[in-house]
């Protein structure tokens, strides 16, 4: 799957998102190294803090279903070219600190970035 074809994945979950204290709705595509595709969408809470970005859903979905492995993710949203949070990119780095990250305002002008350039040196335990 294409980056365009990723980040029109993304975009049609925007309908999708619970955002009512925002309305800023967020969607997520995730592939797969081996090419499967898990969504995601960003679902808020009014104590705030139990909300939950739409990148750290799609990846809560794939690593219930025993995925590991990823290649990329898309973000897409209603407010423009939304990247990953923090709490996002130290989420992913967990998993692969060399993802590719598509994101921008629209499918015709996409932004690619690896995660290791948006967090540099992110946490890891490392075996002993």
């Amino acid at each position: 799957m294409d980056e365009k074809a990723l980040f029109l994945e993304a975009k049609k979950m925007l309908p999708l998102a619970y955002a009512p204290f925002s309305n800023f709705h967020v969607g997520a595509a995730l592939l797969t190294k081996d090419g499967k595709l898990f969504t995601g969408v960003n679902v808020e809470n009014s104590s705030y803090g139990a909300t939950i970005c739409a990148e750290r859903t799609a990846f809560v979905k794939a690593v219930s279903e025993g995925y590991r492995d990823f290649s990329a993710i898309a973000i897409a949203s209603s407010g423009g070219e939304a990247l990953p949070c923090g709490i996002c990119r130290q989420f992913m780095y967990e998993f692969n600190d060399d993802l590719k990250i598509i994101c921008g305002e629209d499918e015709n002008n996409l932004h690619i970035y690896r995660l290791n350039e948006l967090l540099p040196g992110g946490f890891r335990l490392r075996e002993k």
